[in-house]
């Protein structure tokens, strides 16, 4: 019995130990060791067999195409509407003066507009018609920012009817957009009176005016030669804006003009803002100091007329680039000296006066005071006038 006790047991122990390879049976079943052990047989796995796949035809498979831009469908007879110019203002020219009818419906859009939105020149209506809806605008020829422009054969006024549209309510929005109408009144210049022709009951202006002494100023653009007026007034930003001021006489002595102050605005008021005042102090041009501009005075070519150039600028946060240019003009005698209030100054590495006497232009960082209005006789008379150019388009300049 204890025999094959033995072997069941070594028996079961091999079945159970065989892959070790160093089995000590006599430590285990009292003192038998194998003589012979017998390695466990590792069997080695067969390699793998790799082939590269190829293939005999082209595939045939591709990525779907994306589907196609369905064209746009438009209704039969499509055509954009083309505005048609609205007939929404009436001018009448009188003898002294000027009334402009202007609808309440200006843009003929069926929407009137507020009456604090329009002016003539800076001028508030100065009458409504409720049951005609028409504003009503009435100046003197020489009032709300008028222009005087002149011929061989006749004076012309000219104003500008503005609207600027007020945002909607609480909101910084507009629908829509800024509308600046040219007005011009003309006269002739030159009258035939005489005994066999009815004799007019008022006196022609021309006359008028030579009796009072009056002079007229002309302040406009100008093309870059000097030679005529610039038919446009629009400019890119870094443009030269080349202004002439000049004074017509009819029996005067020899008369010089010059530039007192100059104002920019965004509409034809000097008293809104945002304003840029580049000129002042009695003729002391600020621009190129302020700035560093190429704005200046050019050198005269004749006493009566005054020419400065001023580089175009935009006011900050407004989109329509619209501005106005205000001058208050004077005319002195030519004989008259060139002093602090009587002077055309730039900024050019100090101040530079266009006659050359340089020395007056030492007061425009201080206070060269004002000339008076009053007119006199002899070398001392002056006459001043507010006059103004706009509006003036500056557009930026665009991206090479």
């Amino acid at each position: 019995m204890k025999l094959s006790v033995r072997i069941f047991f070594c028996l079961f122990c091999g079945a159970t130990a065989a892959p070790e390879s160093n089995w000590d049976a006599e430590s285990a079943a009292g003192g038998f060791v194998d003589q012979n052990p017998q390695q466990p047989e590792v069997q080695e796995p067969t390699d793998l067999l790799q082939e590269k796949q190829s293939f005999h035809k082209p595939l045939s498979w591709r990525f779907p195409d994306p589907p196609a831009e369905e064209e746009p469908q438009y209704p039969p007879d499509f055509e954009l509407k083309v505005p048609k110019a609205v007939n929404s203002v009436t001018v009448i020219c009188r003898e002294n003066s000027v009334r402009v009818e202007a609808k309440k419906d200006l843009l003929g859009i069926g929407k009137p507009v507020r009456a604090a939105d329009m002016t003539l020149g800076g001028c508030p209506a100065t009458g409504e018609d409720i049951e005609a809806q028409v504003l009503v605008f009435e100046s003197e020829l020489h009032g709300c920012g008028s222009q005087l422009l002149m011929s061989e054969d006749s004076f012309v006024y000219a104003f500008t009817l503005v609207y600027t549209p007020s945002p909607l309510g609480d909101s910084q929005i507009v629908r829509t957009t800024d509308v600046a109408v040219d007005i011009q009144c003309h006269y002739q210049r030159k009258h035939d009176v005489s005994s066999g022709m009815l004799k007019p009951s008022w006196t022609p202006f021309s006359l008028r005016e030579v009796s009072e002494e009056s002079l007229h100023f002309s302040f406009r653009l100008m093309m870059d030669d000097w030679q005529v007026s610039r038919p446009s007034a629009q400019f890119l930003l870094g443009d030269m804006m080349k202004f002439e001021v000049s004074v017509k006489q009819f029996y005067h002595v020899p008369l010089r003009v010059t530039v007192d102050s100059c104002v920019a605005t965004v509409v034809p008021n000097v008293d809104t803002v945002p304003r840029y005042a580049f000129l002042g102090n009695s003729g002391c041009l600020f621009d190129s100091q302020l700035t560093g501009s190429s704005s200046q005075f050019l050198p005269r070519s004749q006493d009566d007329k005054l020419q400065f150039e001023l580089e175009a600028f935009r006011f900050q946060q407004d989109d329509s680039g619209v501005i106005y240019i205000t001058c208050n003009v004077r005319a002195t005698a030519a004989a008259a000296a060139v002093d602090a209030t009587n002077k055309a100054c730039s900024f050019t590495d100090g101040w530079r006066e266009v006659s050359g006497r340089h020395h007056v232009c030492t007061c425009c960082d201080t206070q060269c005071g004002t000339g008076s209005q009053a007119r006199v006789t002899g070398t001392d008379a002056r006459w001043e006038q507010e006059t103004a150019v706009g509006p003036i388009t500056v557009k930026e300049r665009p991206l090479r």
